[in-house]
């Protein structure tokens, strides 16, 4: 199996600026003092609203527990780049619980061997049962974490089969490129079985409610409290066995919505990193003194604008088409990303010259263009939509979100923009798929095009949140999923699926994403495409 990976450098810079009285209630609850030490304090304007990625609702941010309170059987590699920044390493596949594995039966099936000394934060021993059942959970659950297993091909709990307390063996449906490193990523985390039967019930056969807000996991660190909307608090485990233990004893991350505040913070030295900073303070702390911003730009990610075809005038292609023509593309990027990120509209021409993605959409500003398309579609004087923002990611969402709405006021549709809070955006946009008009991210975890179709464009996945069908696209996603790069075919595929996607627009592309993370006297930062904080390789300076 071949894996290609290509990155682009980090930024690097420092800042200081004084602190706003809204500080003061924060530094009552966490002075400066509690970042002495082997104490690390973060903060965030995201909300952690669960501490199991498998359960239905649970948003983005909290993906972290996954990385930092449970092990997986294997992990991406890390690396370091030409700056001495580091990231994590598509390339490479190395050991966390299983120690070694091997294909057999032509390449049908993995056996895996597991640490014999793996144990729980308990201190139980990790066995294949405990690996099986994790499994089992994630294929049976339904939503998010059964559809990204299936991505890797790990579908039934058929496939899982414990051979002797230490060796687990995983049957494949197909040869497919993403088996293997679909199982470094967060979903398929191993879970103390032992602990979770004894939560189970018979309505709650996985110990869903259990495991929302009790870990039971091998990883790194523990939860030492999490007061959602407030902080968790992460707490070593002196006794990990999947790594080396981490440099600091207890990690902090508190959760301030207000960008302003972080931003002092952070140049007050009262906490050691902002986590996800805003383009806006990326770009003015960049190259300043004492503090380094770290900016990634996050590989097969967009940022979008979704008509959701659930809703009649976003039925016709030509409405959909009309928007994609009248958004301030340029404006937009300037305002909303501070030009951190890459262009994503402006494209050469309607067939992709290749299979590169992201890459540029064929569409730009043109108002006459988008009136007429209108016209055509029988919505010459206009219509109204809700336009939603993620408060949560207000930063760009906002700015974004007022230009499109001042661009479709231009072209008749009147827009009003609809806030919903951080805690509620993944069911609303997501789960439910109920927002007529917003604005929407995705980033695909498994580096390929045909990856981000398949959670992005096939009909029901989770972040098809356009509510998008389209019969020759599942086709060719199915087809291409699981392909060799190599295969003479795959290529062609790719072009048509992307070709389809700019001519249907279900996902109106503005800006490949950039993610910034500003730190201070800190150490071991390392990028994921998760995108959410692994707070295993940090240490103070």
């Amino acid at each position: 199996m071949t894996y290609k990976t290509s990155r682009r450098g980090f930024l690097t810079g420092a800042g200081a600026t004084v602190l706003g009285a809204s500080v003061l209630p924060f530094l009552k609850v966490l002075p400066a003092s509690a970042a002495a030490g082997d104490v690390v304090v973060a903060v965030t304007g995201q909300t952690i609203n669960s501490l199991d990625i498998q359960r239905t609702g649970t948003n983005r941010p909290s993906y972290q527990v996954a990385v930092n309170v449970y092990d997986r059987l294997v992990s991406f590699g890390t690396k370091t780049l030409e700056d001495g920044s580091l990231s994590y390493d598509y390339s490479v596949i190395e050991p966390e619980v299983a120690e070694s594995w091997e294909f057999i039966d032509d390449d049908m099936a993995i056996v895996f061997k597991l640490r014999p000394d793996g144990k729980f934060q308990d201190g139980s021993p990790i066995t294949a049962e405990d690996v099986k059942w994790s499994f089992d959970r994630a294929v049976s659950v339904g939503g998010f974490p059964t559809v990204q297993m299936k991505a890797g091909s790990l579908e039934k709990p058929e496939q899982f089969e414990v051979v002797d307390e230490f060796t687990f063996k995983i049957n494949l449906l197909r040869k497919s490129k993403l088996t293997l490193p679909d199982l470094a990523v967060p979903v398929p985390m191993i879970i103390n079985a032992k602990v979770a039967r004894e939560h189970a019930t018979e309505d709650d056969p996985w110990a869903m409610e259990y495991l929302h807000k009790t870990p039971a996991g091998s990883g790194a660190f523990k939860v030492a409290s999490w007061k959602p909307g407030e902080q968790l608090v992460y707490e070593r485990n002196d006794g990990w066995t999947s790594g080396p233990v981490p440099a600091v004893q207890r990690v902090v991350l508190r959760e301030v919505p207000s960008p302003a505040t972080r931003r002092a913070l952070l140049e007050r030295g009262d906490v050691n990193m902002s986590f996800n900073m805003p383009n806006k303070d990326a770009k003015e702390l960049s190259g300043t003194e004492d503090i380094t911003v770290a900016t990634t730009p996050i590989e097969n990610a967009i940022y979008c604008l979704c008509p959701n075809l659930a809703f009649e005038p976003f039925k016709d292609k030509k409405v959909r088409q009309a928007i994609a023509w009248a958004v301030p593309y340029e404006e937009v990027f300037q305002t909303a990303a501070y030009g951190r990120g890459a262009p994503m509209w402006g494209g050469p021409s309607t067939a992709p010259a290749d299979i590169a993605w992201p890459q540029k959409f064929p569409y730009s500003t043109d108002l006459d263009k988008a009136k007429a398309l209108l016209a055509e579609a029988g919505y010459a004087d206009g219509f109204e939509v809700p336009l939603s923002i993620d408060l949560s990611q207000s930063d760009w969402m906002e700015p974004a979100a007022l230009l499109i709405q001042e661009n479709l006021a231009k072209i008749g549709i009147t827009a009003t923009i609809e806030k919903i809070p951080g805690a509620n955006w993944r069911t609303a946009s997501l789960v439910e798929k109920r927002l007529p008009l917003h604005l929407e991210t995705f980033g695909g975890w498994l580096n390929y095009p045909c990856y981000y179709f398949f959670w992005a464009y096939q009909e029901g996945h989770l972040f098809n949140s356009s509510n998008y069908r389209n019969e020759e696209i599942e086709t060719l996603t199915s087809e291409a999923l699981h392909m060799s790069v190599e295969d003479p075919d795959y290529a062609p595929k790719i072009k048509r699926m992307i070709e389809i996607a700019w001519d249907e627009v279900p996902r109106i592309a503005l800006w490949q994403p950039a993610l910034n993370v500003g730190t201070r006297n800190l150490e071991g930062y390392e990028y994921w495409f998760h995108r959410q904080l692994d707070v295993r390789g940090l240490k103070k300076a």
